[in-house]
């Protein structure tokens, strides 16, 4: 299957299971192919045919939007080196989930979280501690006796009934010697970093030199830039006194590309509720399919976010009246 196919078909598959899907980033470099909203659910996708093509800066990148638009960063794809993914585990690299579209269906169409998830050493599960210790003591049996059962030792039994999480064949042993389900999904959304351990959020990069002029007039205007390398826009910028406030910003000449990039900005920005802007040293229009368009001299002009903010939507809500 070719990688436009693909993502195709995953596109399509959210659009089924009710999610709003913005336009593909069919530009270069991309950290993601697609935003996905549904609900308070936002999703920021990768999507490809061989996962070992997701290299470290890309996952970083994709950690920290995660971050600044509280979206969950994620990878779709079909293979690791020659072999597929299996159904309904959950693999992770550079710390972003990784499902196969099947897993992904399940989750999203069928509403079937994944219970199993790749890490060194094999598959695991989570086990549900509380539930486990209920069920020995019910069958009172003593830390030992299970010990016993499982081959190991009271002390990892123990660490099983504190949250460790065990391998798929404890976990299918445990549940035969109960006769119960103790294990719990993968939640993917939210909780992936509780089976995952991952460092903390990979610092923001330097700015491009050519983007810093803008960087600091926006910086001084009450905003927290964070530059990016691998997306549609160089940076998320965040009104420090409006949480709501977040504004993906753009920055070049206007040429036919820059208009490329402001139009994919808007479809970015309709689906994860936020504005954007992009800064260009001279404009014909005050917009592009909602994008509003400043001139870097106007900019510099604008003495704090709340004037800034008041353009943005001014030149958003024009575009749409028109």
């Amino acid at each position: 299957m070719s990688r436009s196919a693909l993502v195709g078909n995953v596109t399509a598959m959210l659009e089924d299971a009710g999610f709003v899907v913005s336009d593909r980033c069919a530009i270069r470099p991309k950290s993601f192919d697609i935003a996905a909203r549904r609900g308070e659910d936002l999703l920021l996708v990768k999507i490809l045919g061989n996962i070992d093509a997701f290299n470290e800066a890309t996952g970083h990148e994709m950690r920290r939007l995660g971050t600044y638009l509280n979206a969950t960063p994620m990878v779709i794809g079909l293979r690791s080196r020659d072999e597929d993914l299996k159904p309904d585990v959950v693999y992770f690299r550079h710390g972003v989930p990784v499902l196969s579209p099947d897993t992904a269906y399940n989750l999203f169409i069928e509403g079937v979280p994944p219970l199993i998830y790749a890490a060194p050493g094999g598959l695991y599960v989570n086990i549900d501690g509380d539930l486990l210790a209920d069920e020995r003591q019910d069958k009172e049996w003593s830390l030992g006796q299970l010990a016993s059962e499982l081959g190991v030792s009271r002390r990892t039994v123990s660490k099983y009934e504190d949250g460790m999480n065990a391998s798929v064949e404890v976990a299918m042993e445990l549940e035969d010697l109960f006769d119960a389900p103790l294990t719990s999904p993968v939640d993917v959304l939210e909780g992936a970093d509780e089976v995952h351990e991952t460092e903390a959020t990979p610092d923001d990069p330097d700015a491009d030199p050519d983007d810093e002029q803008v960087v600091a007039v926006l910086t001084r205007a009450g905003y927290s830039v964070h530059p990016t390398l691998r997306s549609p826009f160089k940076a998320v910028s965040q009104d420090e006194d409006d949480d709501e406030g977040i504004v993906l910003t753009g920055h070049s000449k206007f040429t036919k590309a820059a208009e490329k990039r402001a139009r994919i900005m808007s479809s970015i920005g309709r689906v994860t509720h936020t504005r954007s802007v992009y800064v260009v040293d001279r404009a014909k229009q005050e917009s592009v399919d909602g994008t509003a368009l400043v001139e870097r001299e106007e900019l510099e002009d604008l003495h704090d976010a709340a004037e800034l903010r008041k353009v943005i939507r001014e030149r958003a809500e024009y575009e749409e009246a028109a």
